[in-house]
């Protein structure tokens, strides 16, 4: 048997009713998410900013490396070294799965 016009608006109002209570709990239910994707861009953008920093002052990196490695050199050459290893690392990486990390790392950037 048919629906009336009438039961046919009763029954869209109720579904308008319904999909907005989803939405509603749908946002509430993502507001964690939405924080840390906040995070995540905050830092994302400190990283592009320090990288920027770096990138256009060469010579006031080298002068607080060399500073450092004068006043502490067991730390700069251990610090060396898990920088040597970690370079290694990213070469392999790149060499058995050539843009792998970067197609990683860009999801999240």
């Amino acid at each position: 048997m048919p629906k009336t016009q009438v039961e046919l608006d009763h029954e869209r109002a109720r579904l308008t009713e319904r999909i907005a209570a989803q939405r509603a709990t749908l946002v509430r239910d993502l507001e964690p998410v939405r924080r840390v994707e906040q995070w995540g861009q905050r830092l994302s953008a400190l990283a592009a900013d320090v990288l920027g920093y770096v990138g256009g002052r060469p010579l006031t990196v080298a002068a607080v490396v060399a500073g450092m490695v004068l006043v502490k050199p067991r730390s700069s050459l251990r610090l060396l070294g898990r920088g040597l290893a970690l370079w290694r690392g990213w070469r392999t990486v790149q060499k058995w799965q050539p843009g792998l990390v970067w197609k990683l790392v860009s999801r999240f950037i």
